[in-house]
């Protein structure tokens, strides 16, 4: 009788411990891939996304539409990446991925404050009609403080991510810019 219960509570375990294989793939797109979410972060290319946001439709209108409010980029940012954060936090560090691993929690780890406290109050800026000097301003200094950290931290993970992605097959086109340039 023990074997009867056994046996299914062994496949359902063998079963759920096979699901949960995290393939090669899966933990280059979530430490790697997934950190592209940041290019333009304390440079010219978020601002531009600033200076122009898109538009959404008015509630309940199919042709109104008004410019996405800057504090809602900015919380769609967090949020994304505050989910990554917690996928990477997940992933078991191995040999194979303890760089990728640290390099992209760095990052993430140094890029959300900035997301949560300074382009918050950006945003703010931009949202409640502050002046254009205001909130030139406000951008140069993100960019004067965090832009040169951040170059080193992200250049840290492609630099953990190429071998990685050589190392397990993983076709990754580097360097392309998608600028309309």
């Amino acid at each position: 009788m023990k074997n009867f219960f056994l046996s299914p509570i062994l496949i359902f375990c063998g079963l759920f411990i096979a699901c949960n294989t995290t393939t090669p793939e899966n933990y280059f797109d979530i430490t790697v891939l997934n950190c592209n979410m940041m290019r333009g972060f304390a440079n010219d290319e978020l601002q531009r996304e600033l200076d122009n946001p898109t538009v959404k439709t008015i509630d309940g209108s199919k042709d109104q539409f008004a410019p996405v409010k800057r504090r809602e980029i900015i919380e769609s940012k967090i949020k994304y990446l505050e989910e990554n954060m917690k996928k990477i936090k997940l992933l078991k560090e191995t040999e194979d991925t303890k760089d990728i691993l640290r390099a992209s929690l760095a990052l993430n780890e140094y890029v959300l404050p900035v997301y949560k406290s300074e382009y918050q109050q950006l945003a703010k800026l931009y949202d409640n009609g502050a002046a254009k000097e205001e909130i030139q301003s406000l951008s140069q200094a993100i960019h004067d403080k965090y832009y040169s950290k951040f170059g080193e931290l992200f250049s840290k993970l492609v630099a953990a991510g190429k071998p990685y992605a050589e190392k397990n097959n993983i076709k990754v086109n580097w360097d392309i810019s998608t600028t309309p340039q």
